[in-house]
């Protein structure tokens, strides 16, 4: 068990061409960011109408958009959908539902989780064993995990939550990635039990994360208090939109779901064509872990491609799907240039 000293203090994320700027003053531009587990292939920009910025949103509009994300991610009605500015701004008040105590986290994964639960007041260590989470108050898991697109099997999990709310504890099921996963997997239909808090987010897969929607899926009192902890208008006019128009589109989710397991393929194969093992994942993102991974994580960032790396765990690298033809031929490019010059590198005499 380890526990976070700290835990409030902000963390370090992907996605920031600022760092990115600081790290490799002078690489290329622009960046081929690589270091989000962000769809670059996003959903169709449309205009939406004139209201949807002139006026406040209208109750039912919001209702509307609570039935069609039940519909898409199985939650037993609308009355268990409580959404939100993106999923970030639900974790505390989610942690702050269980009574002051013990918060555990099942790592390595999303460091947010951890932040959340300090600021909610309860005392955080992160376990790298399932069932030591049935220890907690509050028991986080992310599935897929990020980053190394881990699943729990649904049956484990709701043996958890039973252990857990038969003594007022929650189970909270990160499921940012499992548009992606499997759907089978899934808690989103079993949150009706009472004592899960299943969180989806709307911008990665759909590749709209400054949209900023996702919800939170539970039981109808645990989705009322969170509507209520987060008042009215909530979620802006063209977050409205979006959601109602992606959440339905079945076929676009559909293609995307085929194109970016084709994307991922193309990716392992350049990993592997460069002799780096791919360890896991998402179609999202894939999971690198092998000795020479800061080697390269500033050898491609030199050459501007930039991958997420972690704190503490350098041997581990994280890397998300270029968004097109001239991003694959410089990832491609560059990882040939690296491979060339560790293959060229003198080797140790082993006496």
């Amino acid at each position: 068990m380890k526990l976070l000293d700290g835990a409030i203090a902000a963390v370090d994320h992907g996605g920031s061409l600022g760092r990115a700027s600081a790290l490799f003053p002078h690489a290329p531009r622009p960046f081929v960011d690589l270091s989000t587990g962000i769809n670059p292939h996003s959903y169709p920009l449309f205009d939406v109408p004139a209201t949807a910025l002139s006026r406040l949103p209208e109750f039912e509009r919001l209702r509307e958009l609570a039935e069609i994300a039940a519909r898409a991610y199985g939650a037993p009605s609308a009355a268990h959908v409580a959404a939100a500015p993106g999923t970030q701004i639900l974790l505390p008040r989610v942690a702050s539902l269980v009574r002051p105590g013990k918060a555990l986290v099942l790592g390595p994964t999303y460091a947010e989780h951890a932040r959340a639960a300090a600021i909610a007041g309860l005392a955080v260590a992160e376990v790298n064993d399932f069932e030591a989470l049935a220890d907690a108050d509050l028991a986080v898991l992310v599935n897929p995990n990020n980053p190394d697109g881990r699943v729990i099997e649904k049956d484990r999990l709701l043996g958890l939550a039973a252990r857990l709310r038969a003594r007022g504890g929650l189970l909270v099921v990160d499921e940012a990635f499992m548009d992606v996963g499997p759907t089978e997997q899934s808690l989103a239909g079993d949150v009706d039990e009472g004592g899960i808090v299943v969180l989806r987010s709307f911008g990665k897969f759909f590749g709209l994360a400054g949209v900023r929607l996702g919800f939170a899926l539970a039981d109808r009192l645990t989705a009322e208090r969170l509507e209520a902890q987060l008042g009215p208008w909530a979620v802006a006019g063209p977050a409205l939109e979006y959601g109602i128009r992606g959440l339905s589109d079945t076929e676009w989710q559909a293609a995307m779901r085929t194109r970016l397991a084709e994307d991922a393929g193309r990716l392992d194969a350049l990993f592997g064509k460069a002799g780096v093992p791919v360890a896991g994942g998402t179609t999202l993102f894939r999971y690198l872990s092998f000795t020479d991974a800061p080697i390269m994580f500033s050898a491609l960032g030199e050459r501007g491609i930039v991958l997420r790396h972690f704190a503490g765990r350098p041997q581990v690298l994280r890397a998300g799907l270029p968004g097109g033809e001239a991003e694959w031929q410089r990832l491609d490019s560059a990882l040939a240039a690296w491979a060339s010059r560790r293959d060229d590198a003198p080797k140790e005499i082993v006496r």
